[in-house]
């Protein structure tokens, strides 16, 4: 099946009230494992990748790698740059084939933002089936090249909202509600579910429905992850907790195995632990038989 965009993907996930998983990689064999998983789910995904592997790659690898799994899958797949902060290589991964874009202008001031998310949004339309995501507010913790403060981030105004997604029209929307990047430093951490509402009951007075994204998924409970879903969020982003598996994966093979030199068996180790989070968290997010 050719790549999709997400916005049609995320517009039924918001009807039918479950949640797609945006799941990031950093190796192929992660892509193939993501792949895997929700192929066994009967689930649409999607694959994303942050700014620094786009680049040690090349966007066109990446691109042609993930069109030839997803042309011999029969699950609707999206390929998602995230968070990216240089419209231009937003630009550049749209020419490449990326089949949704976030550019992040959440650290500009208001007016900026939707400037520059609005150039992106253009651009991608005009060229394709390609679906944007913008930012209102900041979410915290480390993502890539980006870093925020507990400090410095901000949780999304209400009151712009409307604002934001009319002027940039954007077809995905992320507001920031308390979640975080990284692991969080507590078992239940403050997640404004009430800001969650009131934002998707704004959006959803609109002719046109725009999904809600939910960032920082690692370590959430859960009973949380099910009532971010019941009040809105259509797209789980999850990072962190992939390249745990990832590394601790690879650690205690090699730990394990030290005298042996395979690297066929270590790529079959870790594709089997991602296969296995990967059809774990499908299972929360009840995308299951949602293909």
């Amino acid at each position: 099946m050719p790549l999709t965009s997400a916005k049609e993907m995320l517009q039924k996930a918001t009807i039918e009230n479950y949640c797609v998983g945006a799941f990031n990689f950093t190796s192929f064999v992660q892509a193939k494992a993501i792949i895997k998983a929700a192929e066994e789910m009967n689930a649409p995904v999607i694959l994303q990748t942050s700014v620094s592997p786009a680049k040690f790659y090349s966007p066109h690898m990446i691109v042609g790698a993930i069109k030839s799994l997803a042309n011999n899958s029969t699950i609707p797949i999206c390929l998602h740059l995230d968070h990216c902060t240089d419209v231009d290589f937003c630009l550049e991964c749209a020419d490449a084939g990326y089949t949704n874009i976030m550019y992040d202008g959440s650290s500009l001031d208001f007016d900026k933002n939707i400037e520059n998310t609005k150039r992106v949004t253009e651009y991608c339309h005009s060229i394709g089936n390609i679906s944007v995501e913008g930012e209102l507010g900041t979410v915290m913790g480390v993502e890539d090249q980006i870093v925020v403060n507990e400090d410095d981030a901000a949780l999304c105004p209400v009151d712009k909202v409307l604002e934001y997604v009319e002027r940039s029209q954007v077809d995905l929307f992320a507001p920031a509600i308390g979640t975080a990047h990284g692991v969080y430093k507590t078992a239940n951490p403050f997640i404004d579910l009430k800001r969650l509402k009131e934002i998707f009951t704004l959006l959803h007075k609109r002719d046109s429905i725009v999904p809600l994204v939910i960032h920082g998924g690692t370590g959430l409970q859960q009973s949380m992850v099910k009532q971010l879903i019941v009040n809105g969020g259509a797209k789980f982003n999850v990072s962190t907790e992939l390249k745990h598996v990832l590394i601790d994966t690879t650690f205690n093979y090699l730990t394990g195995h030290p005298s042996e030199y395979n690297p066929g068996k270590l790529d079959k180790e870790v594709f089997n632990a991602h296969v296995e989070k990967i059809s774990e968290w499908i299972g929360i997010l009840g995308s299951g038989e949602k293909a």
